[in-house]
């Protein structure tokens, strides 16, 4: 079955990353062009995982996952080779309400990590529930290329125009025809 697409609001909601290598590395990479608020355990971590940990002024710990420590997360990413680790947290996040991502083993997941193109307030995530990775890299590639770097202000003006502008049928109509307006001259 496919996952449902949606954005989760990450404020006040910690976040605990499980493992200090590479693909550790690339989650907590993804998740603080969300958040700031993510701890991270491991027993041994990768330089660049330190580096940016110190960078970013996380909170991390250099010790082996102990039954409890997921009670106060929201969230947690478990990026550790051992599939039993894996299955035991994702058991655990169940008795307390945690969303939980254990990388590469779909069946120990509550989500996945999509490809994305994020531009400021712009965010598109491309998924293929698991089926090609490869294929949502690319086509995150492509729609990089086409998505003009003056997509921000643009954004921001409609952001204004929607605070300012009363609600209605002929607000809708006005900022519909200038989006539509706006990404027929990507083309041109």
């Amino acid at each position: 079955m496919a996952y449902f697409p949606a954005f989760l609001k990450l404020d006040n909601r910690k976040i605990l990353i499980v493992g200090g290598g590479n693909i550790a590395y690339e989650k907590l990479d993804h998740l603080l062009d969300f958040t700031k608020d993510i701890h991270i355990i491991a027993q041994a971590y990768s330089s660049e995982m330190l580096q940016r940990i110190q960078e970013e002024n996380l909170h991390y710990e250099k010790r082996s996952y102990k039954t409890g420590d997921i009670a106060e997360f929201a969230i947690v990413v478990v990026a550790v080779d051992s599939i039993a680790l894996q299955a035991e947290i994702f058991q655990e996040s169940k008795r307390y309400n945690c969303l939980c991502n254990a990388v590469d083993s779909v069946d120990y997941c509550d989500f996945i990590f999509p490809s994305y193109v994020k531009k400021d307030d712009l965010t598109i995530a491309i998924s293929t529930s698991g089926t090609s990775p490869a294929m949502a890299k690319h086509l995150r590639r492509y729609l990089q290329k086409i998505i003009p770097n003056g997509i921000s202000e643009f954004l921001k003006e409609m952001k204004q125009l929607r605070q300012n502008l009363p609600k209605g049928k002929e607000r809708m109509k006005m900022l519909d025809e200038k989006a539509k307006n706006y990404i027929e001259s990507w083309s041109k």
